[in-house]
């Protein structure tokens, strides 16, 4: 007779169900609670009694015998395997093999830089820098993704030039003129993966050791992270109501790093009388600035200014833009409009690096944004973030300030109507499946604020609905 498994499992289901149930079943043989030799359900039982897939209890029995946890005989099914056949999991000696990372790795190891980005089990609500997912094309795209494969030659799947295609390059360029006024040769224009993959290639191009840099107090903690690891000395600007604050920064420092449209994480927009000061500001101190131009899509639709890059006449500037964050962040491309000076550099650490980014992605991007299909998409986002926002601030009312002036991209900032600490709200959102970043996480001197980051728009009304009640509940 075979175990009942199902009685032994009592933990809350987790995703993938054939790892989930695999672990499971592990530890009730290695704690014994299922002796040696006893035989175990078949597939389709194992299947039935757990309400998964023949498929997935295949998976389960399949990786516990690659774990050497259980064995097979044929014609008479699945058996616990004896303990000294167990294969022992590895104890690594961490005392003896940590001297021997990098100090660069070791950096990142540090309890402040682990990421708090890894929520594939828990959900999309609330997680910042996420778009309507649910309205993505997907149709279109398919289309255009199905039409690129039927006609390609061998060439198209070749290697492609680092700085990307020319016909993506020239399409953004186009992109550009439309929706931020800013005209560029497309020759100037990088093809990445994404804002980090920009920021990673720029500041490998222009940061030494024990370099100034200037950056905006609260910021986006992976830029921090990835400069602080190339051993630069960051030095915080202070955000008022119209953007970055400047009047105390030493005028050595190499570039300052900014977000002008909708200031990441609080949401302000940095006024046109700041944007001169600061242009002013680097051409008196010889210094450059990195526009990372996020969410301008939105923050300029009713009231637009222009660019730090439009606005300067030196070649100061590099711009950085994704469309990760417009359309979906597994589409993975991103540009930057490098100065001349700099694009040998990026380019030659591009080559030694990265590469490029897959040309059959470009190519599809390229026709996507050809037949104004991104045009018509960005005025959808638009319209439905605008809706689920509203809807958001409505739902939290009771137990969250949130401030609509200073919101205008895909998420917003929220501060707590009683005393709380963000650390603990976050963690506590976290066990009900419910993301919410902790403000405090966002500044990198001893003076922070406490409240919420939160992406409000990346789920439909239902389930908007279920979390914001999770939300008031935890914080009544």
């Amino acid at each position: 007779m075979y175990y009942n498994i199902r009685s032994l499992i009592t933990n809350k289901k987790e995703y993938p169900l054939y790892k989930f149930y695999s672990s499971e079943i592990k530890k009730t043989i290695l704690n014994g609670r299922i002796s040696e030799n006893q035989k175990l359900p078949p597939t389709r039982v194992l299947s039935k009694d757990l309400s998964i897939s023949r498929t997935t209890a295949l998976k389960i029995y399949d990786l516990l015998l690659f774990e050497g946890i259980i064995s097979s005989k044929k014609g008479s099914g699945y058996y616990v395997a004896y303990k000294k056949t167990i294969k022992k999991e590895k104890k690594l000696k961490m005392n003896l093999l940590y001297p021997s990372l990098s100090k660069k790795s070791k950096l990142f190891n540090h309890k402040k830089y682990l990421s708090t980005d890894n929520f594939s089990k828990t959900g999309v609500a609330f997680r910042p820098g996420l778009p309507p997912l649910d309205i993505f094309p997907v149709n279109k795209w398919k289309n255009i993704s199905n039409k690129f494969w039927r006609l390609s030659k061998p060439s198209d799947l070749s290697y492609a030039p680092a700085e990307g295609l020319e016909e993506l390059r020239i399409n953004i360029s186009n992109y550009l003129k439309i929706y931020r006024n800013i005209r560029c040769d497309y020759n100037q224009i990088i093809i990445t993966s994404g804002s980090l993959h920009s920021l990673y290639l720029i500041s490998n191009s222009i940061i030494d050791n024990g370099d100034k840099i200037g950056m905006e107090n609260p910021t986006f903690p992976r830029a921090f992270n990835l400069f602080k690891s190339l051993k630069a000395e960051i030095l915080p600007c202070q955000i008022d109501k119209e953007g970055i604050v400047l009047n105390n920064l030493n005028p050595k420092v190499k570039f300052i790093y900014t977000t002008p449209s909708n200031q990441y994480p609080l949401g302000v927009k940095m006024s046109l009388e700041r944007r001169k000061e600061i242009i002013k500001w680097i051409s008196n101190n010889n210094s450059i600035i990195i526009e990372d131009d996020y969410d301008h899509e939105f923050s300029n639709l009713r009231n637009p200014i222009p660019s730090l890059y439009s606005l300067d006449n030196e070649d100061r500037i590099v711009y950085l833009g994704t469309f990760n964050k417009l359309l979906h962040p597994s589409l993975r491309i991103g540009y930057i409009i490098v100065p001349k000076f700099l694009l040998r550099s990026i380019t030659s650490i591009y080559e030694q690096s990265f590469r490029f980014v897959p040309s059959s992605t470009q190519k599809i991007m390229s026709t996507f944004i050809e037949k104004d299909y991104l045009n018509k998409h960005i005025r959808n986002v638009i319209e439905i973030a605008s809706k689920r926002k509203e809807m958001f601030i409505s739902k939290t009312r009771e137990t969250l300030l949130i401030n609509k002036k200073k919101n205008d991209g895909l998420h917003l900032v929220a501060n707590f109507k009683k005393k709380k600490n963000d650390l603990k709200i976050f963690k506590s959102l976290l066990k009900e499946n419910v993301v919410a970043y902790p403000l405090s996480n966002y500044y990198f001197t001893n003076k922070k604020s406490n409240g919420l980051v939160m992406g409000y728009c990346s789920v439909n009304s239902k389930v908007l609905n279920e979390k914001t009640a999770i939300i008031n509940k935890i914080l009544r």
